[in-house]
């Protein structure tokens, strides 16, 4: 049974899918009931137009499609409005994010998603603002500030709507000292009609209402002054039979509970699905998948609904698949726990116990006692940020898998001592791992297809690289689609996993796809572009420089041609009359692990994300260096300005950077790699 989103009363565009009108699409499941692209006619699927996407930052997005016009965002401020058909531009907006974003900017991510509604398309943006934009001409009807000027929240994920109104979450705990919370607005007007705090703040001011009151038994110490986390930075659910909105909650900050809640506890409402009323904000109900988490195991994946025959009865469920590995059923009446089965092999509980909805623990997981622990999953989740989805013809969930672990333990400077560092680009509260102590299993990644009413697999397809498997749509033709990080834009068949077409898109394709009509005609579009900070191992290696972001739409019949691939890769370049400092070398090491990482790859070695600055000359020039760094000469473009680092530190970093530079031609002229394939921590937000 499908579950329409969005509106109390759908109007027919939505009810007969050819309208993509949310993050979801007309449900919240990824699902189109479109048939006239199935596995009989896919194979004469082809390229219909194509846009290139010239904007910098991010461009993980997912389009949305109404009455014939696709709405799709790219880079941390622009959305542009497109006939669905052709691809003739309609509007631009520019909501010149980065003037307003300051520090912000160093999250690095960029808008993720849209939501139309009521003749509006609904932004957020890296400053923090919720922006109403007019369907028809891309003119502001209103913009609302929905964090602090100076606090370090953001908006990467998309917005949710549902009976006029309009609600939206925020990230930033992994950066600083942060209280999550979302907040509803009304969709004509941009009032603040309610907002949630997903964790309590210091007690000696008193509750905003009894679930926080609630949820401040569940801390020790002094949480408050860590912030806590518990951000809603990606997934919601409404939920029109009960009126509610369902929020996925994320991580604690820091990870570490050891530091942020040192007597213990659950600490609710971290890594929680939380059910609340649609009209008033008021709590309902909470499903906690990890009490007191201490891995970055957050919840914020997509919740999807859906009624499901389980045990011979028709019930009511939310289907999830959060980082920790396991796959939940819930009750969305009760929020109780129907079942959970892992997904992918983990170490961290040995099971979730049905009766009390809890995980039957590992000790040894909590790397208790500062002894490392080696943890399965990693921070990157048994499922991440790709989105899953469901289709109920098949009754099967597709979900883009990654096996992988991490090496945990407490900091080196140990508890007491540590605190959020200045310009850090990850305040986790874990340290590095000892030498020698790495995972015991090399890390993959694969398509699952999963049953949610037996738990158990259906089928399988492995993907390329550690992360190699995009977000899926899929539709009543018995069709999945997804992209992957090899390159690859393919159709499978939803019942079996066999593929049954594919399109080379010249880089990688980890934006969820969407499905629509226009004109009487269904299309499939997606965003394709490499996401990835580091280098990560691929046949095929994308380049900031040489790969071409695009909006690539298909249709049966298309015959567009994407122009000649360009998979040259830039020489690194070098100065050989710079003279390299091994101490300056070294602190330049970890002021660009704190700061420059997160795009630019660990090692200094982009996956294409951002420009490899050992393809870049201005790293070699100390005063261009320092117009981008600490003048912000690029911030248009996204590259966040660094106004902390003086001549000594951006001299450092151009110490570090030349000995990189030695060490990959040197590797290179050996015959091998140059390029370090660790990839930085917690890529999902």
């Amino acid at each position: 049974m499908l579950l329409l989103a969005g509106r109390s009363a759908p109007d027919a565009a939505i009810q007969e899918g050819r309208d993509w009108p949310h993050y979801g699409g007309s449900t919240e499941n990824h699902y189109s009931p479109l048939t006239e692209i199935n596995d009989r006619t896919v194979s004469g699927l082809g390229l219909a137009w194509f846009k290139d996407i010239n904007d910098g930052g991010s461009a993980l997005s997912a389009p949305v499609a109404v009455d014939g016009v696709l709405y799709y965002a790219s880079g941390s401020s622009f959305v542009r409005a497109v006939e669905a058909a052709t691809g003739r531009e309609l509007w631009t907006f520019d909501a010149q994010a980065w003037k307003t974003a300051g520090r912000k900017l160093r999250a690095a991510w960029g808008i993720r998603g849209l939501a139309y509604d009521n003749g509006k398309i609904f932004v957020g943006t890296i400053d923090g603002k919720l922006t109403a934009l007019d369907a028809k001409t891309g003119k502001p009807a209103w913009s609302v500030m929905t964090v602090g000027a100076d606090d370090e929240r953001y908006i990467s994920g998309a917005p949710w709507v549902f009976k006029g109104k309009v609600i939206i979450g925020h990230g930033g705990a992994d950066f600083a000292p942060i209280r999550g919370y979302v907040t509803a607005y009304d969709q004509a007007t941009g009032r603040q009609l309610w907002r949630f705090y997903t964790v309590p703040g210091d007690p000696a001011k008193g509750f905003e209402n009894k679930a926080m009151a609630m949820a401040a038994k569940s801390w020790t110490g002094e949480w408050w002054k860590y912030g806590g986390g518990g951000t809603v930075w990606n997934a919601m659910a409404y939920d029109p039979k009960y009126n509610r909105i369902y929020i996925g909650i994320g991580n604690g900050s820091p990870w570490n509970r050891k530091i942020r809640s040192p007597g213990g506890g659950d600490n609710l409402f971290l890594c929680s699905i939380v059910a609340l009323d649609a009209d008033t904000g008021e709590y309902v109900w909470h499903y906690q998948t990890n009490p007191g988490e201490s891995w970055d195991y957050n919840s914020a994946m997509d919740i999807e609904l859906a009624d499901l025959k389980i045990d011979g009865h028709v019930r009511e469920v939310i289907m999830h698949a959060p980082k920790n590995g396991f796959f939940y059923v819930l009750d969305r009446k009760t929020g109780k726990l129907i079942s959970a089965q892992n997904i992918v092999p983990v170490n961290w509980a040995k099971r979730i116990d049905v009766a009390t909805g809890r995980p039957v623990e590992n000790p040894e997981a909590r790397y208790p006692g500062g002894k490392p622990a080696i943890v399965y999953p990693s921070p990157f989740g048994a499922h991440n940020i790709e989105a899953m989805s469901f289709n109920p013809a098949t009754g099967l969930v597709y979900i883009p898998t990654m096996d992988q672990g991490r090496v945990y333990v407490d900091p080196e400077g140990g508890l007491k001592d540590w605190k959020h560092l200045d310009g850090q680009r990850l305040s986790v509260g874990t340290g590095a791992p000892p030498p020698g102590v790495v995972p015991d299993r090399p890390a993959t990644s694969f398509l699952l297809a999963w049953n949610p009413a037996t738990q158990k697999e259906a089928w399988r397809v492995p993907m390329p690289g550690i992360r190699g498997g995009g977000g899926t749509a899929t539709t009543a033709g018995n069709l999945l689609f997804q992209g992957n990080a090899g390159g690859r834009f393919v159709a499978y068949a939803a019942t079996s996993g066999k593929p049954l077409w594919s399109f080379d898109a010249q880089t990688a394709v980890m934006a969820q796809p969407i499905v629509y009509r226009a004109n009487g005609r269904e299309y499939v579009s997606v965003i394709a572009g490499a996401r990835f900070a580091s280098a990560t191992g691929l046949p095929r290696e994308w380049n900031y420089r040489t790969q071409q972001w695009r909006l690539l739409t298909f249709a049966l019949g298309g015959k567009a041609k994407l122009p000649p691939a360009n998979d040259e890769q830039p020489p690194v370049l070098d100065d050989p009359a710079f003279t390299v400092d091994p101490a300056k070398a070294k602190a330049g090491a970890l002021i660009f692990g704190q700061r420059c990482s997160i795009c630019h790859g660990a090692g200094a070695v982009s996956g294409g994300a951002a420009p490899d600055l050992l393809q870049s000359p201005i790293p070699m020039d100390h005063d261009s260096f320092t117009a981008v760094l600490r003048d912000g000469m690029l911030m248009e473009r996204g590259m966040p300005r660094f106004e902390e680092l003086d001549d000594q530190h951006i001299g450092a970093l151009q110490h570090y950077l030349r000995q990189r530079a030695r060490e990959v031609l040197a590797a290179q002229a050996a015959g091998r790699p140059g390029a370090s394939t660790h990839r930085g921590l917690n890529e999902g937000q």
